[in-house]
């Protein structure tokens, strides 16, 4: 069985493509979306909304948003231990795949998980890294971007047709440009930011509520700075709806009131739409097109329903974008989409997908000046930006000086001339004869960059046909075959809470949010919980079934008055 996963910074979906087109499956509180959130408390893990509610509550052994730090070697401590953000991936990805499993009724062995568009080579890895450590083979890595454009079924309109996906995420923001024709599904240039998204919107009003209020986000209590956040992202909610908002929280023991409209978020969020404007206008220059030639204009992720997004494509594109599917839902959905493709499933015509590299890879040269003079540190592409992958390219080169006894080549990414300018993925260093004479010991350098976005670098000295496969030692952001098993074997140990309790949990982290949000309902919640602990302890299952009825409709009765 193959599932289509999205993998998100906020919210994380699965599902299947099924006999009545793509199906998400619900997770054990009937949500389609699962918070991507970790909270470790003992030996046992909390994934989804209860481990949100608890960044409050428990903001030392809880994690969010930690999918912008994929391809990196940042450690997370939680409570006693420490994870990569790989770990906390996998955590996430078995949630998601006991909820598909509960709905299926056999586990799924395969998946096909989305990944921005603009996510390196290293981000790409980790992210294939966190299936096999979750136990599932990743069959494929399909761009956010195209997966939505499946989601939207351009690939089955009539004739040719351009069109630009525009993705905000919750962390992360791509754009791609892809045209259809006769089954084909080819992607002609991407660009993006991957630290660019809601939870940037987010923080502006976060550090404009302080500045407001004369208080520094950076010296409030872990719980209360994340109390603020919550809070402010429902007001972000809010405003895109409403033409003005306002908040009203304790925070230090002091009440604190504060409004705002969407006049001033739109002043306030204009430098991260002129951030947007950079990756949206390298793409359509790369692809080579004006905004006239494109047939529509697709809006997706959670973070675009923000008013002001949609007002920004407007203006630069002179329509407005289609967004009749659920921007959360859309990327899951075209996972699911290639999950089918890849089964061959008879209702799906065959479809062609193309993607592109979203860098220009190469290494480091030297160049001859005026004078005759060796200058090093340039930068000599291999692989352009925006070239039609898979593919493969190579080049000649030859040592600086006669007599050198090795030889090292080294991987860059980036758009600069200059390699100091540009991300190191990693280097190989090779031993070559220091008789022969430079020419002699020249080296053919490939770069093989695949469908799943992952490269890799083969360097074959000319004179002897010895081949060496790179191994990126620069790169910290990657686990070996070893260092996986190792650390599947350290997950193991961890246990995700049943999914019959998850209902039970989740009413309990949320009142525990709530007691250390109000601070006048303190008594009358912790009575509450009490109870619900009470019945928790008999064990009768519909005694239990009522009584979180009972007490979540409690909980959302306070909430609505506070």
């Amino acid at each position: 069985m193959i599932v289509g996963i999205d993998l998100g910074t906020t919210h994380s979906l699965i599902g299947v493509y099924a006999e009545d087109g793509s199906r998400l499956f619900p997770n054990a509180l009937g949500e389609s979306l699962t918070p991507s959130v970790v909270s470790v408390e003992g030996d046992r893990v909390l994934v989804g909304q209860a481990a949100r509610d608890r960044l409050i509550s428990h903001p030392r052994q809880t994690v969010a948003a930690f999918k912008r730090w994929m391809g990196s070697d940042r450690q997370t401590r939680l409570g006693e231990r420490t994870f990569r953000p790989e770990e906390l991936s996998a955590l996430v990805l078995r949630s998601l795949l006991a909820d598909a499993e509960a709905a299926l009724g056999e586990k799924p062995t395969e998946a096909v998980i989305s990944v921005p568009a603009y996510f390196s080579d290293a981000q790409r890895k980790a992210t294939r890294a966190a299936g096999e450590l979750a136990g599932v083979k990743v069959e494929r890595l399909i761009n956010e971007p195209t997966a939505a454009a499946l989601a939207y079924g351009l690939q089955n309109r009539e004739g040719e047709g351009r069109f630009l996906v525009f993705d905000l995420g919750g962390g992360t923001f791509d754009v791609s440009i892809l045209e259809c024709f006769d089954n084909v599904f080819e992607v002609h240039a991407s660009a993006g930011d991957n630290f660019l998204g809601g939870e940037d919107f987010l923080e502006l009003l976060v550090e404009a509520f302080c500045q407001d209020q004369q208080l520094r986000s950076g010296a409030l209590p872990a719980a209360e700075l994340g109390q603020l956040r919550r809070r402010l992202e429902l007001l972000k909610r809010d405003l895109t709806g409403k033409q003005e908002t306002t908040l009203e929280i304790a925070l230090g023991g002091r009440e604190y009131a504060w409004r705002i409209d969407e006049d001033r978020f739109a002043k306030l969020a204009d430098p991260l739409l002129q951030r947007m404007r950079t990756p949206i206008e390298r793409a359509m220059r790369d692809a080579k097109l004006q905004p006239t030639q494109l047939d529509e204009i697709v809006l997706v992720g959670g973070a675009s329903r923000m008013p002001l997004i949609s007002r920004l494509v407007s203006r630069m594109f002179g329509r407005l974008p289609l967004r009749h599917i659920n921007p959360d839902h859309a990327i899951a959905l075209g996972a699911t989409v290639a999950a089918g493709l890849k089964t061959r499933d008879a209702k799906l015509e065959e479809i062609i997908l193309t993607d592109v590299c979203p860098y220009t890879l190469g290494t480091e040269v030297a160049r001859e000046d005026p004078n005759g003079h060796l200058q090093k540190g340039f930068f000599h592409p291999i692989i352009l930006r925006n070239s039609t992958v898979p593919l493969s390219r190579e080049d000649v080169f030859c040592p600086t000086h006669e007599r050198q006894e090795k030889l090292t080549i080294d991987v860059y990414q980036g758009e600069n001339p200059l390699v100091a300018n540009n991300i190191k993925l990693g280097e190989i260093t090779i031993k070559i004869d220091p008789r022969r004479s430079a020419h002699e010991n020249s080296v053919t350098v490939r770069f093989t960059y695949d469908i799943n976005g992952l490269l890799q670098v083969e360097v074959t000295a000319d004179a002897t046909g010895e081949r060496h496969e790179l191994v990126l030692e620069q790169n910290p952001g990657l686990l070996s075959p070893e260092e996986i098993a190792l650390r599947l074997k350290a997950l193991e140990a961890l246990k995700i809470h049943p999914r019959e309790q998850q209902e039970n949990l989740a009413m309990l982290a949320r009142a525990e949010r709530m007691y250390e949000e109000f601070l006048h309902e303190r008594e009358r919640l912790q009575g509450w919980i009490v109870q619900f602990r009470s019945v928790l302890d008999t064990q009768d299952i519909e005694l239990i079934a009522r009584n979180r009825e009972e007490f979540g409709r409690a909980l959302d009765i306070l909430e609505s008055q506070l």
